[in-house]
């Protein structure tokens, strides 16, 4: 029986497995943010394209696929292996990319959106994640896929709008389908066949703790929360960039706007996550950022015609974005039963790319029909009911998930080494799985000792070892 060893580093296999999976998500994400800023001119030059509700649905088509697809791939994955699954994604979005690149109207445009959302691969890449990492490093492989998908989102942001002048929409488009198909040979050839390929509670949707999931008000709220804030994002790119326009930027030079309001913003949640981590704020931080959030949507309906206006409103609502959409995760983890967190996670992430297709169809038919102020309200009015429901939310734990390797054992064995690190000082949940051969653990982040839990496992293995024999 091995047990988790903090100070241990990864292989460099598991190195290897988490900086290419992490390159792939990447560059899949990338393919989806970086249209946010420049579609809205693009469409404006596309027959169909006059009309916001259509411009609404092409920019978050991808998100219903995405969000309906996502778990049903991560299930499919662990019938038929998880790189035939990852290629057949990748494809799928390719092919999405080049119909749209080539679209002769807004209604191939959407089509090809559709596509691309159903490559929906982030279960099965998760799922390879902890394929190729031990249970001690699996949280540090997948921080550096989320610090992934943030870094890609701000480059995306960046360099959309020279990239848009220089290749045009439809060259991105055809950009982000041969980088895709490239990212297929970068799981083949980089990145490692799994020995042992298993179900992972920690990072995978089991069909029976949907139930517990669903009725759990306080992840519902925050399955709520990430539905609102990609909601108002994806609302947001079809109204920003032309405010820009307006007030007199050019559209190639809207990065100038986007890079420093990025940067700063990303600076500006540092002190905030550190605070609230270690001082056990998560709460009161989290509502702050909600109620910063409200304001920056307020801001930016206020301040058209500016472009100081717009950038510091832009600001105050990227600021609370960054600081949300880095929460959010740690709130479900520290929330979630210790065996339903791979749950939460996926029910979590289906709600997202949801708010992302609800935020852009709503917030096109709104703009099409009553205006951007109406668009704006309705934002508004999402942020408000979750600033309300996060103010009577439970304080969180302040707790850590902690995974340790365990040797066979059956299903009474396995119950009764849950109810004794349960029993341990500073272990909140535990649970430990027979058929996986792994210790979940809900641990205090403070005051935890570890040492107990290696000690009671390595005498579980002694006792185990001396019945064998």
């Amino acid at each position: 029986m091995s047990v988790s060893i903090s100070s241990e580093k990864m292989t460099p296999t598991e190195k290897r497995a988490t900086v290419g999976l992490a390159g792939v998500y990447g560059l899949r994400m990338f393919g989806l943010f970086i249209i946010l800023p420049v579609f809205a001119f693009y469409a404006e030059h596309l027959p169909g394209g006059n009309n916001y509700a259509l411009v609404g649905i092409a920019l978050g088509a991808y998100g219903l696929t995405q969000a309906v697809l996502q778990i049903p791939m991560g299930w499919l994955s662990d019938r038929i292996g998880r790189k035939p699954v990852i290629y057949a994604g990748l494809v799928l979005f390719a092919v999405g990319s080049f119909i749209a690149a080539f679209a002769a109207d807004i209604y191939w445009v959407i089509i090809g959106r559709i596509i691309q959302g159903a490559g929906a691969i982030s279960a099965a890449v998760m799922a390879l994640a902890a394929d190729l990492t031990r249970e001690e490093h699996r949280t540090k492989a997948m921080a550096v896929i989320g610090m992934t998908i943030g870094l890609v989102f701000a480059l995306s942001l960046a360099v959309a709008p020279a990239l848009s002048q220089w290749i045009g929409v439809p060259g991105i488009f055809t950009m982000t389908g041969i980088l895709a198909l490239s990212a297929i040979l970068v799981v083949r050839k980089f990145i490692p066949d799994p020995r042992i390929s298993r179900f992972h509670r920690d990072t995978e949707a089991a069909s029976e703790s949907f139930g517990s999931v669903l009725r759990n008000r306080q992840l519902l709220r925050l399955d709520y929360g990430i539905f609102a804030l990609h909601a108002t994002l994806m609302a947001l790119w079809l109204v920003v960039p032309l405010t820009l326009r307006e007030a007199g930027i050019a559209a190639a030079d809207h990065w100038q706007i986007y890079l420093p309001v990025l940067f700063f913003s990303m600076l500006l949640i540092i002190p905030a996550i550190i605070y609230g981590e270690k001082k056990a704020k998560l709460k009161q931080i989290f509502v702050a950022a909600i109620a910063l959030l409200l304001c920056g949507q307020i801001a930016l309906a206020m301040t058209a015609g500016s472009v100081w206006g717009i950038a510091l409103a832009l600001l105050i609502f990227f600021t609370a974005f960054n600081l949300l959409e880095a929460s959010l995760p740690s709130l479900i983890s520290k929330i979630a039963p210790v065996g339903a967190k791979g749950t939460a996670i996926g029910i979590y992430s289906s709600t997202q790319f949801l708010g992302a297709f609800a935020g852009a169809a709503i917030g096109g038919y709104l703009m099409e029909h009553y205006g951007y102020l109406t668009l704006f309200v309705f934002c508004s009015g999402l942020v408000l009911i979750w600033l309300v429901l996060a103010c009577t939310m439970k304080a969180p734990a302040a707790v850590r998930s902690k995974a340790y390797h365990v040797r066979e054992m059956d299903i009474q064995q396995s119950r009764c080494l849950s109810q004794q690190l349960t029993a341990l000082s500073g272990v909140h949940e535990a649970l430990v799985l027979a058929d996986e051969k792994v210790a979940y653990l809900k641990v205090d982040m403070k005051g935890f000792d570890e040492e107990g839990v290696n000690k009671l496992l390595e005498d579980k293995e002694e006792q185990a070892d001396g019945i064998s024999q």
